[in-house]
């Protein structure tokens, strides 16, 4: 049985660090009603956070493409405190960071000279290794709009498909759009065939995960040959191997995509090389 969520002890919100039921916005931020804001999780791996810096760059980029301004270097000098007051400073876990434009009466248009909301929390987590609880995947033609590398809070399209997938036992729902895998809807998505590594290239109809961008380093560090195309949809089925990619998901391959399995008991031997090639990263980064 799934595991429900739990709710963090403790919210950092607006500069304040406060029990996680006494943190409260005005029901007139931007975040709550259109959904104007931009977020970002990292994860806390032995005590240091796994790619801090590409995660927060992420977070100022993707601030910059919607016109919200905050000083994220001063944000990111915050979190040691709230890890104290949620005691997980020496603990494995995950850290949501979530940006609204802010309060104001409602209309469309970008209001002028209003400070942003600003929330963290997190909450213990331990992720494994390797990822060994291999997914079964469905696939839908991607009806979002057409900026997907802006990693924002209104996710609704996302978790549809998301709910589609678990409506069908699945893990994921892998988007193609105009005939090509693009990615699904919390992760990124590989493919593998004759040994070469597919995935498509970066762009406004995917976000640029950073496990994503891992992923393509340890090929070129393992010599592994890969290209950044879109595999066509029809063409799933012919593949050797497949993959997810994510913060949370790390490296997870794909058992099953519709009705196509691409393997019974063990993933194939491109994927079991990037994934301990991962875990050696992890463990080369402890401390740094």
């Amino acid at each position: 049985m799934k595991t429900r969520p739990a709710y963090p002890a403790k919210v950092y919100l607006n500069g304040d660090i406060l029990d996680a039921d006494q943190a409260k916005i005005s029901v007139f931020d931007r975040g709550f009603i259109f959904g104007d804001g931009i977020y970002e999780v990292m994860a806390q791996i032995n005590g240091r956070f796994f790619y801090k810096k590409p995660h927060l760059d992420r977070l100022k980029w993707c601030l910059g493409e919607i016109d919200i301004s905050l000083d994220v270097d001063a944000l990111e000098r915050d979190i040691p405190a709230l890890l104290e007051a949620s005691e997980l400073v020496d603990k494995d876990c995950l850290l949501y960071i979530q940006v609204s434009r802010g309060v104001a009466p409602r209309q469309h248009s970008f209001p002028k000279g209003i400070p942003p909301t600003v929330m963290m929390y997190a909450w213990e987590k331990k992720l494994p290794d390797i990822d060994n609880d291999h997914a079964s995947v469905v696939t839908m033609e991607d009806f979002r709009w057409s900026r997907c590398d802006i990693k924002m809070t209104s996710l609704l399209g996302n978790t549809m498909a998301n709910e589609h997938a678990m409506q069908n036992d699945c893990y994921e729902t892998v988007f193609e759009r105009h005939g090509l895998i693009t990615e699904a809807s919390h992760c990124n998505v590989f493919f593998v065939k004759d040994g070469v590594v597919c995935t498509h290239p970066a762009g406004p109809y995917l976000l640029n995960g950073i496990t994503r961008i891992i992923v393509l380093e340890i090929c070129e560090k393992l010599q592994l040959p890969f290209r950044l195309e879109g595999v066509p949809a029809a063409e799933v089925s012919n593949m050797d191997e497949a993959f997810l990619t994510g913060t949370g998901s790390q490296v997870r391959a794909i058992k099953k995509i519709d009705d196509h399995t691409y393997f019974e008991k063990e993933p194939g031997p491109i994927t079991q090389q990037i994934q301990l090639a991962f875990l050696d990263l992890k463990r080369a980064r402890e401390g740094s």
